[in-house]
């Protein structure tokens, strides 16, 4: 009897100890799991959640139309004898200005075309020699708004009807014809005064804001 007793001991205090080794295991392996799950970035863990994240775009503003160039129906063009110009008798230099009559904003660009019109009709006109000086530059004009440039001839000499240091005639002209690119031929005449030049040249600045003289 007392040695069923004894086997009966043996087995229970080896069936308490694998209880015991059963359990130890369990947490350890427990504890383990959790130290992995912990290790993990809270964003690491956000994005498996959510998928995987996407870069921003950036938002493109349209681009800005640029200006369109004038056109002859929206230009009107005049003419004054310069307050600077060279010496002589002639009309020496001459400041040409356009204006923007229509009602929007519109660019002009260039260096005009300068044409004598004989007996005052542009149909018969003389071109003359254009020399230009100058960068050309995109003007923007608005309604209301002018640009300007100016013509140097080649000065008449002398009194009466004066003389040309070349030894050619001086020759006289009602009005011109002013052409800018794009923004078509215009008949103009000086507010005093006829045109009067020599050899048929002209040096001409490029279209520009500033208000010449």
């Amino acid at each position: 009897m007392q040695y069923r007793n004894g086997i009966r001991t043996t087995m229970m205090v080896l069936a308490a100890a694998s209880t015991a080794l059963l359990a130890t295991a369990c947490q350890s392996a427990g504890d383990s799991g959790a130290t992995k799950s912990s290790s993990l970035p809270a964003s690491s863990s956000a994005s498996a959640a959510n998928g995987p994240s996407l870069p921003p775009v950036a938002s493109e503003s349209a681009p800005s139309r640029p200006a369109k160039a004038c056109t002859a129906d929206e230009v009107k063009v005049t003419a004054r004898q310069a307050a600077q110009r060279s010496a002589g008798t002639g009309t020496g230099a001459v400041v040409v200005e356009f204006t923007n009559t229509s009602d929007r904003s519109c660019e002009l660009k260039g260096h005009p075309t300068v044409a004598g019109a004989a007996n005052g009709s542009p149909q018969h006109n003389s071109p003359l020699k254009t020399m230009p000086f100058g960068t050309e530059t995109a003007v923007l004009v608005a309604p209301g708004d002018s640009a300007w440039a100016k013509l140097n001839f080649v000065q008449v000499q002398g009194e009466g009807d004066g003389y040309c240091a070349s030894g050619s005639d001086p020759v006289v002209y009602p009005t011109l014809v002013i052409g800018l690119p794009g923004a078509g031929s215009h008949q103009v005449a000086l507010d005093n005064g006829e045109i009067a030049e020599c050899d048929n040249q002209v040096t001409v600045t490029a279209v520009s804001k500033t208000k010449l003289s």
